[in-house]
């Protein structure tokens, strides 16, 4: 079970570092359509990028210790959580556009639970 708490931490962390960097520096077209197109701070963008970073470093820490592991899988999956309700909120599933984008943070929430789980059965 270990060896596939491994692999999820290690592509949940790797994601949520990509996904998480640029909004924490507010570089690049994600946060500024974060802040356009969803009505977000500067900020608060700021803020999400930097939960994500800290899921990231904490993911890989909970490689050697588990139950930091479990928290950063936790945090993030709160985090992706929020990122649906916000996708929600400004109809991105409801348009063909934007839907595609709008999937990420479901398919993340359902590996970061896994996550979760293997992490938990592990210990």
């Amino acid at each position: 079970m270990y060896i596939t708490a491994a692999i999820l931490s290690v592509i949940l962390a790797l994601v949520s570092l990509a996904a998480g960097a640029p909004k924490a520096l507010l570089k690049g077209d994600v946060p500024a359509g974060l802040q356009s197109h969803m009505g977000l701070s500067a900020g608060f963008v700021r803020f999400i990028g930097l939960a994500e970073v800290a899921a990231a470093v904490g993911l890989v820490i909970g490689l050697f210790w588990q139950p930091l592991g479990v928290a950063a899988a936790v945090g993030m999956t709160v985090t992706l959580v929020g990122a649906v309700v916000f996708h929600a909120r400004v109809g991105d599933y409801a348009n063909p556009e934007t839907k595609g984008n709008a999937m990420a943070p479901i398919v993340l929430a359902l590996v970061s639970v896994a996550t979760v789980v293997t992490l938990s059965l592990a210990m």
